[in-house]
């Protein structure tokens, strides 16, 4: 038996999020997802019943430019042979990187050291119709220095609480982010061209992530750049560990799993 990693790029404007959908009701039918696309593919090149492990579930509608998935199998094709077959059997929306043969006790999750995370504000409320599925459209002035400034409180090692949803079923809620980083700038590059539009990016690298917790933390962030919340706010929320004292979920469309590492 062999064990191969995927690198894999997507656009999740039209999926259901990474995770294959297990409920046993009519509308599971209707939720495609990255993972049952990639592994009904797979099963079809190898002949074999594929099941891939990814490294995070990404939700409905983020995306991600280094997805990490890993499967084990039989077959004796070679990592070049497989990455072809694979692109050529998927939706133009997802794109497979990069294939390699790795260790038997490789796993996508837990051998990872760290995950990058890129959020994309867009300082407008009616976006270029190219950059809608891409960015979360906010036309309020945004207090950027604020914002810097609470962002710093939330470097380190930390218990997440308060910024995780409901429904997450992690263990342990202690993380810890090594950067978080905002951003502004007035040209967004787009298949070789300008676009130009103001925008603020957020990169986030932390050792795991809990549910939402990326879009919670930048929702908040967005409140105190709007001054409905002081700077110092963002202490107390983490103190307190209760979601109802942060802010809104930012919208999933801005978001991006930029790389695994390992």
């Amino acid at each position: 038996m062999r064990r191969l990693k995927l690198v894999i790029e997507y656009d999740g404007s039209r999926y259901h999020g990474w995770q294959r959908q297990t409920v046993t009701s009519p509308l599971a039918k209707d939720r495609v997802t990255i993972q049952s696309i990639l592994e009904e593919r797979l099963s079809r090149i190898t002949t074999e019943k594929i099941k891939l492990v990814g490294a995070g579930r990404t939700d409905a509608g983020v995306h991600a430019l280094g997805q990490v998935a890993a499967f084990t199998t039989k077959s004796s094709l070679s990592p070049e042979v497989l990455k072809r077959a694979l692109n050529s059997l998927c939706p133009p929306d997802i794109r497979i990187l990069d294939v390699e043969e790795v260790s038997p006790h490789f796993h996508p999750r837990f051998s990872a050291k760290a995950k990058s995370y890129l959020y994309f504000i867009i300082r407008t409320d009616r976006p270029p119709v190219f950059l809608n599925s891409y960015c979360w459209p906010i036309r309020a002035e945004l207090d950027i220095t604020a914002m810097k400034e609470a962002a710093g409180y939330l470097i380190g090692t930390h218990d997440f609480s308060a910024f995780r949803a409901s429904g997450c079923s992690a263990k342990t809620t202690v993380r810890s982010i090594t950067e978080l980083s905002i951003e502004e700038g007035e040209f967004i590059p787009f298949m070789g061209i300008q676009i130009q539009e103001r925008f603020v990016r957020f990169r986030i690298c932390g050792n795991a992530f809990l549910r939402y917790m990326v879009r919670n933390i930048i929702g908040t962030l967005v409140e105190i750049g709007k001054g409905k919340r002081p700077v110092s706010s963002i202490r107390e929320i983490l103190k307190s560990g209760d979601r109802k004292l942060a802010g809104i979920t930012a919208p999933a469309q801005g978001l991006f799993l930029e790389r695994v590492y390992y």
